[in-house]
């Protein structure tokens, strides 16, 4: 058996062949050489000839039941060792003449449904032809795993290709029918909700996913905290909201009321607008959390964990003290990386032990390329992905591997998403080379050998967060997706000399990396025709236009203060105002303050975000001025705003959103619009409303930044993320 083992392992089917004949001579009552002959003519696609062997095979058997398992285990690796290999058709021949010995083996019908998925020759009348509902509805043993796996199969993929009312129709009606034959109803539950959040689909469609996860679990402040995330995914926030009350009721346990704080939190931040009761929630919020690092819990379920591990992310939009706000966030990443190595404490010791092996023998720099690895779900269409092309453009290839770890990877088409995967050595993404766990992400960051995980996604992305934590790569380093998160796995932040204070090291448990100027630069951006002329607003073409293009988040009660002061003391001002956000609360809440300030509503104007960026940066053409949010500056935005030529405010703070504008004009060379407090704020803003040689000018000096500006030049750039990953490496092998 070992040596027709190694001889499939070689593929040399002629010798397996020879030497079964042999067996069977000699023995002919032995089942083995009957179970290699037929691999071997199967693998040489000779299925009659397979058939035939195992046929006679069976017949010279003395015990039927013993020959059909010993041929179906030996049948089952061969079609396993296959799909490691990607080698589908292969594996998908190998189980379908298992099912032609085993009729009714569930296993191997749901693995033939994954290799369907995967051959993409998957179908209404291919899923019927496989009689899985009968089979299961007829009492037979069903493995609970594998019946898991079925549902995650359907729900992640099919279910977004669907192309008609009746096909989406049928696979709702197949999951459903699966659910009560589900055990595990919590793995149930959390595979149904992982696939319906992390495809775009319908919000009706969604809500047949949240009623299938009531039926396993009615109970679940799970399945409820996911109805609150899709209804703001949706911009349903009062249904939102109504979810979110409804927890805090009904969940009066600390760890839950936590949870039940972050979902509120979340739900009315994105609708804007009521900053009292904001203000009142979060103080509550902080409170549960610094409760729940005293207690400092090891054996968190991973849903906790997973909402635990961006419950700082509310704080920054809110107060600009960095000192308060990341000395919890520390602890709160440290308490989400213990409980994460704790229930995957057999992968987080194996990963340990690799990297203490080939740290005993690292390779040299000059011998082989550094490989890195990326962890993103925003290298897309999203401003990540719009900030970060550069440095993909230009990476030295003769000196790097770049890995790519797509979790959440989109299957709506996404063209920058595909010109990233292009710029892979190699890449892995959810959805395509795997379904649903994130844990086999950070398995195939240590089986890749990747010496440094950049971390574009910082604790915005729960999924990241839960594979940073386990250690998989032994350099982790955060760049660009937000601020660093705290978590302890984390080596370095890669940041610059203006957007952290000179004592930042004081509060963060990562070292900070400065680069020489900056920290983030693009070769440009596209643009495309302007499709907004003022006269569809009814601002007359000699108005002073101000204009700000942020989500709700953003819109802090003192800032827009500031901003409507500004539109008050320059006349003949309007003001737009574009993000996302519930449309009347947002414009309530800025009419409120417009009133209070003696701004006529009429110089308002609200606009909802373009659908295309190219549209986006072209109409800004509107505007004379851009005034800056504040505790949480514009990064992308901001970026935007310089390429255009349009002058700009920002105010400058302690904490690193609240110095994105900063760094950014001071590398392309404007000190106009920079404030230190918000005094100064109002006064660049009516300054620059009232003179236009002002104007004139700041927009001149950033058309000639874009020949000279580290800002505007992704190749060097690129060579300075380069020297600095190989510095990192350098120091950490000694």
């Amino acid at each position: 058996m070992t040596n027709w083992q190694e001889l499939l392992l070689q593929n040399d089917y002629d010798q397996i062949i020879s030497y079964s004949k042999q067996g069977i001579e000699l023995y002919p009552n032995v089942g083995e050489g009957y179970y290699y002959l037929g691999l071997a003519f199967l693998l040489q696609s000779k299925d009659e000839e397979a058939d035939n062997i195992w046929t006679l095979g069976l017949k010279n058997s003395s015990d039927a039941d013993l020959y059909t398992k010993e041929l179906y285990e030996i049948l089952r690796r061969e079609a396993d060792r296959q799909e490691e290999l990607k080698e589908y058709q292969v594996s998908l021949t190998i189980r379908q003449n298992i099912r032609r010995i085993m009729p009714q083996n569930f296993e191997n019908l749901v693995q033939i449904v994954y290799l369907y998925l995967q051959l993409q020759i998957f179908n209404i009348q291919t899923l019927q032809e496989l009689d899985l509902i009968n089979l299961i509805q007829s009492g037979i043993d069903i493995n609970d795993n594998a019946l898991l796996q079925l549902i995650e199969n359907i729900s992640f993929t099919p279910i977004s290709q669907a192309t008609s009312e009746e096909v989406m129709s049928f696979y709702l009606g197949f999951i459903s029918s699966c659910i009560p034959y589900v055990q595990n109803k919590e793995v149930g539950t959390s595979k149904l909700i992982y696939a319906a959040f992390s495809q775009k689909l319908r919000l009706d469609i969604s809500l047949k996913f949240v009623d299938m996860c009531l039926q396993l679990c009615p109970d679940s402040i799970m399945v409820l905290g996911f109805l609150v995330q899709l209804y703001i995914k949706h911009d349903r926030y009062n249904e939102a909201l109504e979810v979110a009350r409804n927890i805090i009721v009904k969940f009066p346990e600390s760890l839950d009321q936590t949870i039940a704080y972050h979902l509120l939190l979340s739900a009315i931040m994105s609708a804007g607008g009521n900053w009292q009761e904001i203000k009142v929630i979060f103080a509550k919020y902080q409170s549960l959390l610094s409760d729940l690092v005293q207690q400092n819990p090891v054996d968190m379920n991973r849903f906790y964990v997973t909402y635990i591990c961006m419950s700082c992310f509310f704080a920054p939009y809110i107060q600009d003290m960095p000192q308060d706000n990341r000395a919890i966030q520390n602890k709160v990443m440290s308490l989400v990386q213990s409980n994460m190595q704790h229930y995957q404490s057999e992968i987080t010791q194996r990963f340990q032990n690799n990297q203490r092996l080939r740290k005993e023998s690292p390779r040299s720099l000059k011998s082989s390329k550094l490989r890195i690895g990326y962890l993103a779900t925003s290298l897309r269409q999203h401003s990540v992905g719009w900030l970060a092309r550069s440095l993909f453009q230009h990476f030295d290839r003769d000196s790097f591997e770049i890995y790519g770890y797509f979790p959440e990877y989109s299957q709506c088409k996404d063209f920058l998403q595909e010109w990233y995967v292009r710029q892979m050595h190699k890449s892995f993404r959810e959805g395509v080379d795997y379904w649903g766990d994130n844990f086999l992400v950070a398995e195939q960051i240590d089986r890749d050998r990747i010496d440094l995980l950049v971390d574009l996604e910082s604790m915005t992305s729960g999924n990241c967060c839960d594979i940073l934590a386990l250690k998989p790569a032994p350099l982790q380093v955060s760049w660009l997706g937000w601020d660093a998160s705290g978590l302890p796995a984390i080596d370095y932040y890669i940041a610059d000399p203006y957007v952290l204070p000179e004592n930042a090291q004081e509060y963060y448990s990562e070292k900070i990396w400065r680069l020489p100027k900056t920290y983030i630069a693009v070769d440009g951006f596209e643009t495309s025709i302007a499709t907004l002329r003022r006269s569809d607003l009814d601002i007359p073409a000699d108005a002073i236009v101000y204009f700000s293009s942020q989500k709700s988040y953003k819109r802090h009660p003192d800032i827009v203060r500031a901003q409507l002061q500004i539109i008050r003391k320059v006349p003949n001002s309007y003001f737009i105002i574009k993000g996302l956000a519930d449309e009347t609360s947002m414009q309530n809440f800025f009419y409120e303050i417009a009133d209070s300030e003696g701004v006529e509503r009429d110089y308002l104007k609200f606009l909802p975000f373009a659908k295309f960026e190219a549209e986006h940066r072209a109409n800004m053409a509107i505007a004379d001025i851009v005034l800056d949010t504040y505790p949480y500056n514009g990064a992308t935005t901001t970026m935007e705003t310089l390429w255009m030529g349009i002058p700009m405010v920002t105010q400058v703070g302690e904490q690193f959103v609240a110095r994105n504008s900063y760094t950014m004009m001071m590398n392309a060379g404007i000190t106009e619009g920079i404030a230190w407090n918000v005094q100064e704020y109002v006064e660049w803003g009516v300054k620059f409303g009232m003179d236009p040689q002002l104007r004139q000018t700041v927009a001149w000096k950033l058309r000639q930044s874009r020949k000279t500006s580290s800002l505007w030049d992704g190749r060097q750039f690129a060579k300075e993320m380069e020297n600095a990953y190989r510095q990192m490496w350098e120091i950490h092998n000694g």
